[in-house]
């Protein structure tokens, strides 16, 4: 099936017109692979290389038409009431700065932004006008990060006291991502750093949300560059600690680990919670043995599609929490925790908050 610009009217007054700003991100597949999504209407595709969208159009089947190489121009003329980033994480801050403005609603990929400058920035140009300003992760959609956090509010588990995160695969090279994402992805100017700025977000998104409106006091960080021949620019592995007044999280970030995860252990005063993936996870609370158990998307009703919870925050049919895992307050403190991780390690002291 070709995807065009023309759709019913019946559709136009309930699909959300989304256009897209950049491919070059190697989750872009998502929302190009979704020629009939059920809440969303892609109007338009900004994206300057055309070799790349030559390639779109071949495997996504979609209309040339769509495509603009100027993206004030596509917002003009296809005018959006949404934008979803798949560019550098650079690139994040001239998005916002284009359509905030025209009042267009924003979703970036993971990151919010490249440092805490243009995290402000952004944050300051929302605000202005009005518009929300989301920032997506693959965490966000998995039931037992829902799961994790409805367990620590409940205090099933009492205060917490440590968690850690592990997240990262064998290295972006090695799993074959694409050459447009991999040459911005491993550019210390285009996305922060390697594998500290990749993966290490995770970890500063959940914690956040779990920790609420406490900031963190301090952040220790160490990168390394195991494979100086594979990721000369960048650091291939991190390991950040970020300090709470009664807390500590231990953010684990790699492009060496042995397989691809994303998983989490988060102890309290009288229990623990241990993820393995998206769905399964182990308990033990104290003075009781551990329980296994496999977590559904109806247990947890968490979104398992960014762009549906996307179109239901700009229908006013839900309200994104502060601080949690979408919202701009959560993700203005990831930036935050990045970027003194980055001096943490390039300085080698520990950075207070």
């Amino acid at each position: 099936m070709i995807l065009t610009q023309s759709k019913s009217i019946a559709q136009s007054n309930t699909l959300v017109r989304v256009a897209v700003a950049g491919t070059t991100h190697g989750h872009s597949a998502w929302i190009l692979n979704k020629p009939n999504h059920e809440s969303i209407q892609i109007a338009g595709i900004f994206e300057k290389n055309t070799e790349l969208v030559e390639k779109h159009v071949q495997q996504y089947r979609l209309d040339r038409k769509l495509f603009y190489n100027n993206l004030e121009k596509m917002l003009d003329e296809v005018k959006p009431e949404a934008v979803v980033a798949f560019g550098s994480i650079y690139e994040h801050l001239e998005v916002v700065e284009a359509c905030a403005p025209r009042g267009i609603h924003v979703m970036v990929e993971k990151p919010l932004a490249v440092s805490a400058a243009h995290a402000k920035r952004m944050e300051e140009l929302a605000r202005k006008h009005n518009i929300y300003l989301l920032t997506n992760y693959e965490t966000s959609w998995y039931p037992v990060t829902v799961k994790v956090s409805q367990i620590v509010k409940e205090k099933s588990l009492g205060k917490i006291r440590k968690a850690v995160f592990h997240h990262g695969h064998e290295g972006p090279k090695e799993i074959g991502v694409g050459e447009e994402f991999l040459e911005w992805l491993t550019d210390p100017v285009q996305n922060g750093g390697g594998a500290i700025i990749d993966f290490g977000c995770y970890g500063a998104n959940i914690m956040t949300e779990l920790m609420g409106s406490e900031k963190p006091v301090s952040v220790t960080a160490v990168t390394n560059t195991f494979k100086p021949s594979v990721y000369p620019k960048v650091d291939d592995e991190a390991t950040i600690i970020v300090e709470y007044p009664g807390a500590q999280c231990i953010i684990q970030a790699s492009w060496n680990w042995p397989f691809g995860r994303k998983d989490m252990e988060v102890y309290g005063e009288t229990g623990y919670v241990i993820t393995s993936d998206a769905n399964r996870m182990r308990v033990r609370q104290k003075n009781n043995p551990e329980i296994h158990d496999s977590i559904t998307t109806e247990e947890t009703s968490v979104y398992t599609d960014p762009f549906t919870y996307f179109a239901d925050v700009i229908r006013k049919k839900i309200t994104i929490p502060t601080y949690g895992l979408y919202s701009l307050e959560n993700n203005l403190v990831v930036v935050q925790i990045l970027e003194k991780a980055r001096e943490s390690a390039r300085t080698g002291q520990k950075i207070k908050f």
